[in-house]
């Protein structure tokens, strides 16, 4: 029996319950990771979005790196390019067209917040407008698009150095969305298996594993040094009342 939608086969799955059978793993595994990956596409649409607002909430970007989401953006046209070109399935890689778009949404809104730019910070992005288009026709030699795919893992590792650093020397991460962070570690790990069942190049599953290690050392910073912050936000409030009532100047403490 066949029955296909969105490239996702439930046939052997509906035969296998029809027969009052549990479904083999040949036949679950790749079901469910064709399941997930649409999942991680569904996901991603909204995945920076709330970086987005939390930037947009304060009129800030304090403790954001400039640079790690410039080549964010970068390493995602790569990688979305070099998937398409490749003819994987777009539950594999989906989610990169609506992480690209958020990303360079992120770098316009970072722009907009750091002003004054110099003259000079304007030549990365026309740049980036001249030659992205080129990368994602698939306009390149085969042989420079495999090269600049495979430095796109670095890209991706040096995008997150600079944030990392950031957080580390601060000691602290400023405007980083703890919900977007844990939603690019969750996506990578999941990424791992939907790759593997989709029979995805070991560069792209080595991709996603890099992701996971960043993505994780990010979110631990956050862990990390927050709770102070948290910690001591709630001691100055229980201490508030104390604060006023000590403040009272010892006259009104007299009759009436």
């Amino acid at each position: 029996m066949e029955l296909e939608i969105l490239g996702i086969n439930f046939g052997c799955v509906i035969g296998a319950l029809r027969a009052w059978e549990f479904p083999e793993k040949d036949c679950l595994l790749p079901l469910v990771a064709k399941i997930l990956g649409y999942c991680i596409v569904a996901a991603s649409t909204t995945v920076k979005v709330p970086q987005i607002l939390k930037i947009l909430k304060n009129s800030s970007v304090r403790g954001l790196s400039v640079v790690a989401f410039e080549l964010e953006a970068v390493g995602y046209t790569i990688a979305l390019a070099y998937c398409i070109h490749k003819g994987l399935s777009f539950s594999a890689y989906g989610e990169l067209l609506f992480l690209l778009i958020q990303a360079i949404i992120l770098v316009a809104i970072i722009y907009y917040y750091s002003q004054p730019l110099g003259g000079t910070a304007w030549i990365k992005p026309l740049l980036y407008c001249a030659v992205a288009p080129t990368i994602l026709a698939g306009q390149i030699d085969p042989v420079l698009f495999e090269a600049l795919y495979a430095s796109q893992h670095a890209i991706f590792f040096f995008a997150r150095v600079p944030q990392i650093w950031e957080n580390y020397k601060n000691k602290s991460t400023g405007e980083l969305s703890f919900l977007t962070c844990f939603m690019n570690f969750c996506g990578s790990i999941v990424r791992v298996f939907t790759s593997i069942q989709e029979n995805a190049p070991l560069s792209v599953i080595m991709g996603s594993v890099i992701g996971i290690g960043t993505n994780g050392t990010i979110l631990s910073q956050i862990l990390m040094y927050q709770k102070p912050d948290a910690k001591k936000e709630k001691k100055s409030r229980k201490e508030a009342p104390f604060r006023f009532l000590s403040s009272v100047p010892a006259e009104s403490e007299g009759g009436i």
